[in-house]
């Protein structure tokens, strides 16, 4: 994790002391007496995290605040407050400060706001790198995710197999991904400016797989499930393939090899998808990558949902560890989507409540995580649910919260 604080405090005694409680904590400090030294070092590039004074000559806080909201508007800034200043903290707060602190604060309480505002700043640069790699470099490498050998082999596969021109048959366990997959595909080829369709193959019926045969003329029509198709549609099929005019590209979650046994499945078209195979890894197979698809998936979901992309901590990554996943990336996905909107994980399994009682489990968890973001300060984690305070105060005695429990 990243570990560097941008240090802005006026008093040189108490700038040296901060230095030196940083330096023994293990972060890495750079110190500026105004904001004039601080504002060349402030931008979207910054990797680290600002802890400022508020009461300066000159340009105060409030100003450095706003400066560095217009350089990056998720750049972490956390306030030392004197005596008295504790409401203008707050006021900063409500102006997108990330935390105040009281001065003189404990090494521990400052320690403890640092280390959560480098780790969201950890996140936020790190979706941002991702959002860079989706936006250049071939498909495989924007579209699949993982750092992993097996995720690294699963794309050299997809260039592969888009390389090669011929069928292909994507296989993995159900909620690998197959269809993103067989899309990458389609993009790393030479028919990625042609149609993309995807469809399931089961009741396809001839007429209904001609249309859609012509209609790929020039790309690639995507089958899922290739061994529900119809004995009737799999002889159209090879008919087509045959003549020609779009790509095929097949999945399955299913032992193909067992249909054609079975009789289920042409083995003619069976040999022609054998031909080029891609094989995606389950999530057990490569749990390494866990963390890195869930944070994924968790920017993916906040921007979707319009809020803050929320902190994964080491603790919540041990535990998406300890988990089997055998829904594999499509589970992860919706772990993800709970997670940003703050539902807990044994709500998935509460289908038999009525709405009343899991509104009730969801205001609940939103509570009890703003007063874990906020470390027990009911005040700030009000102003962040944009509460008033006896409304707030009233909610947390329903439900049994304690801020205390969360300091």
């Amino acid at each position: 994790m990243i570990g560097r604080i941008l240090m802005v405090e006026d008093d040189p005694a108490v700038r040296e002391a901060l230095a030196q409680t940083l330096a023994l904590a293990g972060f890495e400090s750079i110190a500026a007496g105004s904001f004039v030294e601080a504002k060349d070092r402030i931008g979207p590039g910054f990797e680290g995290v600002i802890l400022s004074d508020i009461r300066m000559p000159g340009r105060d806080g409030f100003h450095l605040l706003d400066y560095a909201q217009a350089q990056d508007a998720d750049l972490p800034v956390i306030l030392l407050t004197g005596e008295g200043d504790i409401p203008m903290a707050v006021r900063a707060i409500g102006k997108g400060a990330f935390d105040f602190l009281e001065k003189p604060c404990s090494p521990a309480d400052l320690t403890a706001v640092l280390t959560r505002a480098l780790r969201t700043r950890a996140l936020v640069l790190e979706n941002r790198r991702l959002k860079a790699q989706l936006e250049t470099g071939d498909p495989a490498s924007r579209m699949l995710f993982g750092q992993s050998a097996r995720a690294e082999a699963l794309r050299a596969a997809v260039r592969a197999a888009a390389r090669a021109g011929t069928e292909v048959l994507v296989c993995g366990p159900p909620g690998s991904g197959i269809s993103k997959v067989a899309e990458v595909i389609h993009l790393s080829s030479d028919r990625s400016k042609g149609p993309f369709d995807k469809r399931g193959s089961a009741g396809l019926g001839r007429e209904a797989l001609e249309a859609l045969w012509q209609g790929c003329a020039g790309g690639t029509l995507f089958l899922d499930e290739i061994g529900a198709l119809p004995h009737d549609t799999q002889l159209a099929l090879v008919d087509a393939l045959d003549r020609g005019g779009a790509r095929l590209v097949a999945g399955s979650t299913q032992d193909l090899a067992r249909a054609v046994r079975e009789g289920t499945l042409s083995s003619e078209l069976f040999y022609r998808l054998e031909v080029a195979q891609v094989r995606i890894p389950s999530l057990a197979e490569r749990p390494e990558d866990i963390p890195v698809l869930f944070r994924h998936y968790v920017a993916q979901a906040a921007e979707q949902a319009g809020v803050p992309v929320p902190e994964v901590t080491p603790d919540h990554e041990a535990a998406l560890l300890a988990q089997d996943w055998p829904g594999n990336a499509r589970a992860l996905m919706s772990s993800a989507m709970r997670f940003v909107l703050g539902i807990p994980e044994e709500l998935a399994q509460t289908r038999d409540l009525g709405l009343a009682e899991q509104l009730a489990q969801v205001e609940r968890a939103l509570l009890a995580a703003a007063l874990a973001r906020h470390e027990g300060r009911a005040a700030q984690a009000a102003l962040a649910l944009k509460l008033p305070r006896k409304t707030f105060y009233d909610k947390l005695a329903r439900y049994g919260l304690k801020p205390e429990d969360y300091r």
